[in-house]
């Protein structure tokens, strides 16, 4: 099944590159900032996943920048690596000595930013232009121009500055939506004059002050873009850029475009830089958001059970991006999904039973309570009186060790399948030492995939409630949770409990 297709037939197979600028742009949210390491790894990943140009920083605005920007170019990665530059040689020669393989040049054109910024006519831009994209090129093959703040710029003037960047030795002209102030309708109508007027390949770079910055990259695409700017997670200055997965899989699933991304690895790369900036995924996130393949409503339940498209798009599944479909418990949820819930760690309640479960559920969820599989499987088990069956990891002891200077360290000794464990881990906080401790005892493979916490009381003494999901070694989900007083042991309780959930099939 295929959506709607917009573009012509001439356009309508044609290739589009992604250009990620995660390592640039994304690092300039407000309170981000990766480590050497953390870009390092970051490139590796962006390379693997198929994307084409990584712009792996601003060479000349540090040191430590410049030495990372070379430090990628190094590694040999399977991607082009360009560097940011203004329109001084200065910044261009700290791209050429990072051994790019393209020179990002930028200069203001719009009025705003041109007299605001850089306090030069639009002689003067057209000069430094032409000047600063022939250096550029007598040392490098690759050279992209941005005539900064291209929606704000008079049409007419942008088409002259674009055509002089073209005819000084330009590869390709990026045009950005600065500031984010352009509709969709606008964006084609500006790229498709320019798709006429400029003889010159066209990327685009646009920001989401409004929202709006995937649908003006994909009517970027539609009127003749051939590359997209992207970020991972959509990060970026203000609102952040238009968001790699979501691009892609417009263009690739709606408009049967061919980015070359390796759609199946995308959650695993939003999850990477998720963790790597600190900034979580919201769970209803389009394309890697834990809630996009997630069902809770009966009649939806029923339906994605019976056929997975009629409450799915379709054209895009769970598999096709790295998720997994789920079916969660609420107040909406229906016979059919408690069920299948249940038959999947073989618990078969009959009707009757079955209905009173489905109750007692929905009844804890309408207080305003999340209710996970554990707590399923507690009150199947008070239903159908089978209680919940044995338990193959048994916590012990657990010790932390913690302070200023000090590096949080955790041990653990537990009984797995009646056999003592013991293990030690450090970790960011007492916390994730503690968790990873516990990890690190069982035999099967598990990842951590959700932790929230919340008071229930107030005080500096609060009850807290913690909920935990786990992932198996299969990609299947499990959720639990812990309460208590201390906030390490209620994270602990509750990944003991998802532990022993994923040992019920």
């Amino acid at each position: 099944m295929r959506g709607i297709v917009f573009f012509t037939d001439s356009r309508a197979h044609e290739d589009v590159t992604v250009f990620d600028t995660t390592l640039r742009d994304g690092e300039q949210t407000p309170g981000i900032a990766f480590t050497f390491e953390q870009k390092i790894e970051i490139a590796r990943q962006l390379s693997a996943i198929g994307v084409h140009t990584i712009e792996a920083g601003f060479p000349a605005s540090s040191t430590a920048e410049k030495e990372t920007v070379a430090a990628i170019k190094k590694l040999g990665l399977e991607t082009n690596i360009c560097g940011l530059a203004r329109s001084v040689k200065a910044d261009v020669d700290a791209c050429i000595d990072c051994d790019v393989d393209m020179i990002h040049v930028f200069i203001p054109t719009s009025d705003i930013q041109r007299e605001n910024t850089i306090n030069k006519t639009r002689e003067q831009v057209l000069e430094i232009t032409g000047e600063i994209i022939g250096y550029a090129r007598d040392h490098v093959s690759r050279c992209m121009f941005s005539p900064m703040d291209a929606t704000r710029t008079e049409p007419d003037y942008l088409v002259e500055v674009c055509r002089a960047a073209k005819k000084a030795g330009a590869t390709i002209i990026n045009i950005p939506d600065t500031v984010g102030v352009i509709a969709p309708s606008g964006m084609k109508a500006l790229m498709t004059r320019l798709a006429k007027e400029v003889d010159c390949p066209l990327d685009v770079h646009c920001h989401n002050d409004f929202g709006l910055a995937v649908a003006n990259t994909v009517a970027a695409v539609e009127a003749g873009a051939s590359q997209v700017q992207v970020t991972v997670n959509g990060l970026g200055e203000r609102a952040g850029n238009a968001d790699l997965a979501q691009t892609v899989m417009i263009l690739e699933s709606i408009y049967g475009v061919n980015t070359g991304i390796k759609k199946e690895r995308l959650v695993e790369t939003s999850r990477l830089i998720s963790r790597f900036s600190g900034i979580g995924i919201a769970p209803t996130q389009p394309v890697v958001g834990e809630n996009v393949f997630s069902h809770e409503s009966g009649i939806h339940t029923q339906g994605v059970l019976k056929r997975s498209d009629t409450f799915e798009p379709g054209i895009m599944t769970p598999e096709m991006v790295g998720h997994r479909r789920r079916l969660t418990l609420g107040k909406h949820v229906g016979r059919h999904a408690v069920r299948q819930m249940l038959a999947e760690t073989h618990i078969e309640p009959d009707d009757t039973q079955l209905d009173i479960i489905v109750e007692k559920v929905k009844a804890i969820a309408s207080k305003g309570k999340r209710v996970t599989d554990a707590d399923l499987y507690e009150i199947a088990g008070s239903v159908m009186g089978t209680g919940v069956g044995k338990k193959v990891f048994r916590l012990d002891d657990i010790a932390i060790m913690t302070g200023n200077h000090v590096i949080p360290t955790a041990s653990v000794r537990a009984q797995v399948n009646g056999t003592e464990h013991v293990f030690s881990s450090v970790g960011n906080g007492p916390v994730d030492a503690a968790l990873k401790a516990i990890v690190g005892i069982i035999p099967a493979r598990i990842q951590l995939t959700e932790f929230h916490i919340e008071a229930i009381s107030g005080g500096s003494d609060a009850i807290c409630h913690v909920t935990i999901a786990v992932a198996d070694e299969h990609g299947k989900i499990y959720d639990a949770s812990g309460s208590g007083d201390d906030i390490v042991l209620a994270s602990v309780d509750a990944l003991v409990n998802a532990i022993n959930l994923t040992s019920r099939e």
